[in-house]
């Protein structure tokens, strides 16, 4: 029986969120340059996409550029910057054929005016989409969303808009960039790393981790379906014990 098959559809994450690490070694590992790797990961996240989209899956936030990338050689950056723009280009229209919505958090302004102006385009085009949400973490941190969101807290307590005693953990999700999108109950990180990387660190308190070996170029539904399957066999307790959920 395949991965697919062992889903339970009505147990489904609403929301998955994935580190798409690992373009590099592959490319180094084909023994080409690094921006093939990247190039071949656009081919990991349309299949990724698809297989959301086929079983149900409501929201897929993928990281695809970091605040620390920036610090990457700038021949790497360019070519990322590059082929953001393209992808976001070329893969719009299919976005709205399928029904998906394109959303993006982060420091956006940071990018490169095009990549600004073809993101805006493509998210006002596929915003009544419903299917799927799309969400690409860009020039993202989670240590700076949280430090944006304490200083909307804080000018609205300055400003006398707000006091001390309102401001709990609801009103804080609210300020953050994800604030209309639902926690993520599955992260999924690719190429063997076993750490979150600054990555939607308010959002994750609960979400359950899963790690594989496979490169971001090499990662494919069924291998989704397989970390789909491992969150279904997990018990999430949130705190309480096993007796208290059953």
């Amino acid at each position: 029986m395949n991965f697919k098959d062992q889903i339970d559809i009505s147990r489904l994450p609403e929301h998955i969120a994935i580190i798409m690490d690992g373009n590099g070694r592959w490319a180094k590992n084909q023994g080409k340059f690094r921006v093939f790797g990247h190039e071949s990961g656009v081919l990991s996240v349309k299949d990724i996409v698809e297989g959301c989209v086929e079983i149900g899956v409501k929201y897929l936030t993928v990281y695809a550029f970091s605040t620390e990338n920036w610090n990457r050689p700038i021949e790497e950056v360019n070519a990322l910057m590059e082929l953001l723009i393209s992808t976001i280009n070329q893969e719009a229209e299919t976005l709205n054929k399928n029904n998906i919505r394109l959303n993006a958090i982060g420091d956006l302004k940071s990018l490169p005016q095009k990549c600004i102006d073809d993101l805006a385009d493509a998210m006002n085009k596929t915003k009544d989409n419903t299917k799927c949400t799309l969400t690409l973490a860009l020039s993202y941190s989670a240590k700076w969303e949280i430090v944006e969101a304490a200083k909307k807290i804080a000018e609205q307590v300055k400003a006398g808009q707000l006091g001390i005693d309102q401001i709990d953990e609801q009103l804080f999700a609210a300020k953050l960039t994800t604030a209309n999108i639902p926690d993520p109950e599955l992260m999924i990180r690719t190429s063997g790393e076993h750490r979150i990387s600054n990555y939607l660190l308010w959002q994750m308190a609960y979400t359950e981790l899963y790690f594989t070996e496979t490169l971001w170029p090499d990662f494919r539904r069924e291998h989704l379906y397989e970390a789909i399957v491992n969150y279904q066999k997990r018990e999430r307790r949130f705190g309480k014990i096993s007796e208290q959920l059953n």
